[in-house]
């Protein structure tokens, strides 16, 4: 929170120009090139221009970039992407009723609640074998995810409201991110992605592999031409610049969550499902290979990569 209110300009442009670009691009490109039905553009333009905070994260993590402060402009960047993609798929596609005025009535209740509530019930309750700090965030991001499915919407959505509102409390404990981490990518997501991956038709993508081609290369052109300007219009060295766009060109867990919400909604058919997950998977590899072979800026790199490690590692020691 701290860094995006410093570089909350750079880091908004930057984000919903990641998003409007590609979004435009792609909708067009499945509408005018794949003959898809208006909906289904729609929905491909969507999928396509999120930007993967897991993968990000997880390649900034990994390299120690995510404690500097480029890291954690970047990460708030992807994370206007993905919550105007978000905001994007509520609109176009979330029926407008009762039950979304009790969503949206939640999630301001939550964004206002949940940043008091949360540090004293972890003052109160933490530091507990039962682990009652991620029991309580697991209880708020299933409740609001079940009330987002009640009202048609997307579960995703108020996850991304608790991590923000959040930010500043949950991120200061490394022993908790620790844990969190753990469980979800070691745990939670794998589920995720083999209800979704067992939904591909491998026949009808090979039937037709030039939709999927196609829509990774548009992903990748829209986002260079959106993002690139932007990172030297901020002063970015061109490395700098190039890493940041690459990074801002992947995709995985929202691409797929929009991919599959179109197919349990009928908006999209199992091939064209399967060609945007396939293109969704492409983008969280290739633009990652890319831009860590021949963009990496290595000025930022920490001096002693297990300096994260070795915090993380104090916290959960005992006294």
């Amino acid at each position: 929170p701290v860094v995006f209110r410093k570089q909350w300009e750079q880091a908004l442009a930057i984000g919903l120009v990641s998003f409007m670009v590609p979004f435009l691009g792609c909708a067009a490109l499945a509408f005018w090139g794949l003959g898809w039905s208006i909906q289904a553009s729609w929905l491909a333009g969507i999928a396509m221009s999120t930007t993967s905070v897991a993968v990000v994260y997880a390649v900034m993590l990994e390299l120690g970039i995510n404690t500097s402060e480029y890291g954690k402009t970047v990460l708030a960047a992807c994370f206007v992407t993905d919550l105007a993609t978000v905001i994007a798929l509520g609109l176009i596609f979330a029926p407008f009723t009762v039950r979304t005025l009790v969503f949206i009535a939640a999630l301001v209740a939550a964004a206002f609640l949940l940043p008091w509530l949360t540090p004293k019930f972890f003052r109160r309750f933490g530091g507990r074998p039962s682990e009652l700090e991620a029991k309580f965030l697991i209880l708020c991001l299933f409740s609001l995810g079940a009330l987002a499915t009640w009202a048609d919407s997307e579960a995703v959505l108020p996850a991304y409201l608790i991590g923000m509102v959040l930010a500043g409390t949950v991120g200061k404990n490394h022993a908790l991110i620790r844990r969190l981490r753990t469980m979800t990518f070691g745990l939670l997501t794998p589920f995720y992605f083999i209800r979704a991956g067992s939904l591909v038709s491998l026949p009808a993508l090979i039937a037709t592999p030039a939709a999927f081609l196609l829509l990774l290369l548009v992903k990748m052109a829209t986002k260079m031409i959106g993002a690139y300007p932007l990172t030297q219009a901020y002063g970015s060295p061109r490395r700098e610049g190039m890493y940041t766009t690459l990074l801002m060109s992947t995709g995985l867990t929202f691409g797929t969550i929009s991919a599959l919400f179109g197919l349990s909604h009928d908006l999209i058919d199992k091939g064209q499902y399967s060609a945007l997950v396939a293109a969704v998977i492409g983008s969280a590899v290739l633009p990652t290979l890319i831009a860590n072979a021949f963009f990496l800026p290595r000025h930022l790199l920490p001096t002693n990569p297990n300096v994260e490690e070795k915090e993380d590692n104090a916290d959960v020691q005992e006294p």
